[in-house]
Parts: structure tokens; sequence; C-alpha cells
């Protein structure tokens, strides 16, 4: 059993629609019921048997790099990169390459929240290229839609519009990811929307025949996109 024990975690952004709430931490810095959301992450990787971890930080990365260090105090090695340039979820990932080498990597957005047990079907990598987690009854316009024939991805649709076919599999914006990423990712064009999209790389290896196994979360999942939803878990 090949056990992954290297992930990476997006948190560069300011999260903008939190309004004054990041006017002086990222958004990955929320506490959400006392506990900042990228420490629980974090936290839930290691519990899953992740030993490094790297940051992916931009603004106000001084926030996240004095809270973790170098990761002592979480069971891990963390390090960082950052993202100088906002151009996407797919080039950003690529500022991972050095850190993965030959390994498979977990990749997670930094206000994604679900327990710790969720991460285990992920760090499992075997004959797979890659695996993308999904959640059901979730409104698929606000994030992106994704096609599952026998466990396997078979396309997805970034936050499709009404004339555009919908999927029930919701993207839970975890994934794990095998190098060869990065050959889809050092392709991707700019999307209708101005941005390199990650869901177009690993939509050209559904399309090119690569193995994506879907994964259902069980449990809680909350993508902590706006002050309601925060509200909301602050309030459980």
């Amino acid at each position: 059993m090949s056990q992954i024990k290297k992930a990476v975690i997006l948190a560069a952004g300011r999260g903008t629609r939190m309004k004054n709430i990041t006017d002086e931490i990222p958004k990955p810095m929320i506490p959400v019921r006392g506990t900042p959301i990228l420490e629980s992450i974090v936290r839930g990787l290691v519990a899953n048997g992740v030993k490094r971890v790297l940051i992916v930080v931009g603004y106000r990365k001084e926030v996240i790099t004095d809270y973790f260090g170098s990761g002592e105090k979480f069971d891990c090695e963390v390090e960082y990169v950052e993202q100088v340039v906002q151009d996407g979820t797919g080039k950003v990932v690529e500022l991972a390459k050095d850190f993965a080498g030959q390994d498979p990597f977990i990749l997670s957005y930094g206000d994604i929240l679900v327990p710790a047990e969720a991460y285990a079907p992920l760090v499992e990598f075997n004959d797979v290229d890659g695996k993308l987690s999904v959640k059901i009854d979730e409104d698929v316009r606000k994030g992106g839609a994704v096609f599952v024939e026998d466990g396997r991805v078979t396309n997805l649709i970034e936050k499709p519009g009404p004339d555009q076919p919908t999927s029930p599999y919701y993207n839970a914006g975890i994934y794990s990811f095998a190098p060869c990423i990065f050959e889809y990712t050092a392709r991707l064009e700019l999307s209708p929307r101005g941005e390199y999209e990650l869901t177009d790389a690993i939509a050209a290896q559904v399309h090119d025949g690569l193995r994506i196994a879907a994964v259902e979360l069980e449990g809680d999942w909350a993508d902590v996109r706006d002050p309601e939803v925060l509200q909301e878990l602050n309030e459980e």
C-alpha cells in the first residue's frame, strides 16, 4: 500500500469576500471554533501520515510563517513558497514541482474544512494517476461539477452555466496527484474567466485516459467561502 507523505496547501489569497475580517490576516488563518482553518488542515493531514507540508503563501504571508514556523510544533516539516502573481489555481500548482519531485502529493485549498478521517482515502495512492474528492448535494454552480462512472472521473465542468450539463457530484477541493499533473498544468491556457484553472488540467488528464478516481468524502465538509458560512460554523 503506497501512502502519500507530502501535502501542498494553497493559502496565498486574501479572501476578499470576507471583507474586513481579512484586513490583518489571510483567509486560511481565520479561526473556526477557535482554531485557524489552516491549522485544522495541517493537523488532519499529519494525523494521516503526512510528514512534509508545503504552504503556498502570498497575502500577509508573515502571519502564516510566524505561526507554523518549521512545523516542529505540528509534528511535520513545513516549507513555504510565495505566489507572486494571482493567476488561478492551475499555475499555482507548478510552484510545488520541486517540492513534489517524483512523489505523489495531496493538494488542498486553504479554506476547506473536513474532519481528519476524511483525508484517509486520499493518502492511499495505488493504481491511479490522481484522486479528486467530491461531495453530493452541493450547488455545483458555485464550484465544479464532476462526472463520475464506476468510481472514475469522466469529466469536469467549472461553474457550469444553465445551458451546460450538470452532475450531483461537487468538486470538494482536495486532491491527490501523481507528478504527471505538472505536464498538464504547464500547457494550460487561460479560461473564459481569465485564469489558469486546475480543473482544466485534470479534465485534460481524464480525456487522455489517465485514471482519476473520485473519492466521496464522508462526514462534515465546509468551504469557508464567505462570512455567512463562517458564522454558521462558529455557531454550531
